[in-house]
């Protein structure tokens, strides 16, 4: 019998590696452990949900049970490892010492939140970054019974995606950030520019330029003091203000790390044999790209060197699609530098060029109808990870 698999992680990266062992390997013993509830479900249909007026349980694809036995392996969930042992190829969970043969860390990132925020404001302050916040964040919604009034923090994808979907769900969208424009990581300047002249089209507050003061109680809302000396008020604030990769339990087991993820070479192994790390949590060769494509990728070549033929990954350019449906947005970030950005077009149908200095195309960002042009650009671009 194949030697037991244990994965650490319940997101896309673990179940989609389980999924595709499965489909090389449908005898050897996996436990997927996971300090959530397990769910089977989409990521990102979590910046889908408001609009679609879709409850918590219609996003996931089945529950930790059907998940176990659908893919015959060991789940267990709200679990947390607190420490791996390298030498003696353990976990500790709790008092328990759980043996692993080969071991997958596919931690995820977490909400990067860099300001306090007061416990008298906590219980309606939130991030979502899997179902389970999904789920509170829902039911504070459900709780008012009417139109909120949400103030998000931070202009990035989660912030924009999220905007979106709540205010095409009927409520009122406050966003917040001390960017000139939405999406800055991804889009030059006159991009986000148009997106935010959509988002104030369709009701949507912008207040760019200002960073977040802090946060107290107003009432039964929330006073959302900004760096300028303004303020406004919120039923909810969600907090999008970035996302880091989750490697403090390999930091402690002693594999190598950087602020970009758990470190590893093509084949996704880390510094200690045996050990494979995937997703939002990993650096892969010196790229983290928390997007769906390098995950299933990545899923994809791991399954196979776990079945037995080792398989390095690679990574196409494969554009981001943001779902902002007020203003298509495709995008590939260059990833390295940018001699300059080449803009075309007006009003939100804008293509723009990252060139290097000998001209070649190394990156791209569309909106509008110019995101037609994705596909004939990525064929032209660089591969993220070749």
């Amino acid at each position: 019998m194949s030697a037991p698999l244990t994965i650490i992680g319940s997101g896309m990266a673990g179940i989609g590696l389980l999924r595709q062992l499965r489909a090389r390997d449908t005898e050897r013993p996996v436990t997927l452990i996971t300090a959530d509830s397990g769910d089977d479900y989409s990521k990102p249909l979590l910046s889908t949900g408001f609009a679609k007026r879709l409850p918590p349980q219609r996003l996931a694809a089945g529950s930790a049970l059907e998940l176990a036995d659908r893919l015959g392996a060991v789940v267990r969930t709200h679990t947390r490892v607190e420490a791996i042992d390298l030498e003696a190829r353990t976990l500790a969970i709790g008092a328990e010492r759980l043996p692993w043969s080969e071991l997958v860390l596919a931690t995820g990132a977490a909400p990067a939140v860099p300001f306090r925020v007061p416990k008298a404001v906590s219980g309606r302050v939130f991030s979502v970054n899997d179902l389970d916040d999904y789920r509170l964040f829902h039911a504070a919604l459900e709780a008012l019974g009417r139109p909120a009034r949400v103030a998000i923090i931070g202009v990035g994808l989660v912030g924009c995606e999220f905007a979106n979907d709540l205010a095409a769900g009927g409520h009122d969208v406050s966003l917040v950030a001390p960017e000139s424009a939405p999406l800055p990581r991804l889009l030059p300047e006159p991009l986000g520019r148009a997106l935010g002249d959509a988002f104030e089209a369709a009701g949507m507050t912008l207040h760019l330029g200002r960073s977040l003061a802090g946060l107290e109680p107003s009432g039964s809302r929330v006073g959302v003091a900004l760096s300028d000396g303004s303020r406004l008020e919120a039923d909810l604030v969600l907090v999008a203000t970035g996302l880091r990769p989750r490697t403090e339990l390999a930091e402690a087991a002693g594999l190598e790390v950087s602020h970009a993820g758990i470190l590893t070479d093509r084949l996704l192994a880390t510094s200690a044999p045996g050990v494979f790390a995937l997703g939002d949590a990993a650096c892969v060769d010196g790229v983290n790209a928390m997007y769906v494509q390098p995950l299933q990728a990545s899923a994809k070549a791991l399954a196979g060197t776990l079945a037995g033929t080792p398989t390095p990954v690679s990574y196409g350019a494969w554009p981001v699609l943001v779902k902002t449906p007020l203003l298509p947005v495709v995008a590939l970030p260059p990833t390295r530098g940018v001699a300059c950005w080449r803009i075309e077009g007006e009003g939100g149908d804008l293509a723009a060029f990252a060139e290097a200095e000998d001209g070649r195309l190394i990156g791209f960002a569309l909106t509008g109808a110019c995101v037609r042009r994705k596909v004939e650009l990525a064929r032209a671009a660089p591969p993220l990870l070749g």
